[in-house]
């Protein structure tokens, strides 16, 4: 592992001194700035929110557009530069990359029951933001969650849960908890609730993503995906 190869790709720049010879990050470097490829990918937060809302806009009225796999392997092959990062659910319905109408190579996705950061997820979300280069974090959750449902039953019921379910559970017990006072549907208002919740967690964390956050390098927005319709209700 070497940490100085990480560091001259995000860390350098924000004057922090990295010691020693050892890095996951650069063990795994995908590619240099030296050989990111001149196409149209959204560079701001704004355009990348703009490029997912038009995808989206796109897979909801049928007119996606057509993705020639074969001719882009060789390029992916050899790296990758995502313009935005998808924090969403295991739930094998949502689809990030048929959701927003994005190719390969352009959304780095980390998934996971109830969409939550937990540190594994966080540290790929700041792999992607910091090292690849994505400007905008999205987390995504859907309606219908099963995990959130989970933990409605397991707040609201005393419902126990085998194997490791009880340790997923407990990111989930403060989004139910704030969602019962609320009127309405209760998974709806924990889903809302959840999602909203992980996006402070995410502009907020120290050291890379609140520093990114606060040069104005990346924006970080909630989304709620509709499993009937397909559309996703951006959240403030």
């Amino acid at each position: 592992m070497n940490e100085d190869r990480y560091s001259r790709r995000s860390f350098l720049r924000r004057g922090l001194t990295l010691a020693g010879a050892a890095s996951v990050w650069g063990a795994i470097r995908i590619s240099s700035a030296a050989d990111k490829p001149k196409d149209l990918s959204p560079t701001t937060p704004d355009q990348a929110l703009s490029e997912l809302k038009a995808g989206n806009q796109r897979y909801v009225t049928g007119k996606n557009m057509h993705h020639d796999f074969g001719p882009e392997r060789p390029a992916l092959a050899l790296s990758q530069h995502p313009f935005a990062i998808i924090l969403g659910c295991a739930d094998s319905r949502v689809a990030p990359e048929l959701a927003f109408d994005q190719s390969r190579g352009r959304l780095f996705v980390v998934r996971l029951a109830g969409n939550f950061a937990d540190t594994n997820g966080l540290a790929s979300i700041e792999y992607g933001a910091s090292v690849l280069g994505a400007s905008l974090i999205m987390v995504l959750g859907h309606t219908g969650c099963g995990a959130i449902k989970a933990a409605v039953d397991v707040v609201t019921k005393g419902a126990t849960l085998p194997g490791h379910l009880p340790e997923l559970m407990s990111y989930l017990k403060e989004p139910v908890e704030k969602a019962r006072s609320e009127p309405g549907d209760i998974v709806a208002n924990a889903t809302r609730q959840n999602v909203v919740a992980n996006v402070q967690k995410l502009q907020t964390s120290e050291p890379i993503l609140a520093g990114l956050v606060k040069e104005g390098r990346l924006g970080v927005v909630g989304g709620i995906y509709d499993l009937a319709t397909g559309k996703v209700e951006i959240l403030a």
